[in-house]
């Protein structure tokens, strides 16, 4: 349990420390104009590897070059997060896009479609009794 609890808290902080580098030291366009979110951290359990997930609010392709340019400038995060924070070691990052949102919104869409068709296959149903 005491592993988990660590991994818990450098996941933490990790998420922070490069939350704040996204937004202040970073001078990407891309990041400016659109909506940037870390969505999740999965870190190794010897905390040599992370992957960050991140969403936004821009369309797919749009999110794709912004994955794209995160991972061109993990070089220069990683050296931030050295000086930011006391780790032995900052682990290698890697960022990836998080799809998971769009598909639960996929769904939710879908679910709703559903819901309308009902409503008015009812509708139907009950005028062609009147």
């Amino acid at each position: 349990m005491p592993n988990n609890y660590r991994l818990a808290k450098v996941s933490s902080l990790l998420k922070k420390e490069i939350t704040l580098i996204l937004q202040n030291d970073l001078g990407n366009d891309l990041l400016r104009d659109h909506f940037v979110n870390i969505s999740k951290i999965d870190l190794s359990v010897d905390l040599q590897h992370c992957k960050i997930y991140i969403t936004s609010t821009a369309e797919e392709k749009v999110r794709k070059e912004i994955v794209e340019n995160l991972n061109t400038a993990k070089s220069s995060i990683r050296h931030s997060l050295g000086k930011r924070i006391e780790m032995r070691r900052v682990p290698e990052i890697i960022f990836k896009d998080d799809v998971v949102l769009d598909k639960g919104l996929s769904v939710l869409k879908l679910l709703d479609e559903l819901k309308n068709n009902k409503q008015n296959n009812n509708v139907e149903e009950k005028d062609a009794k009147s």
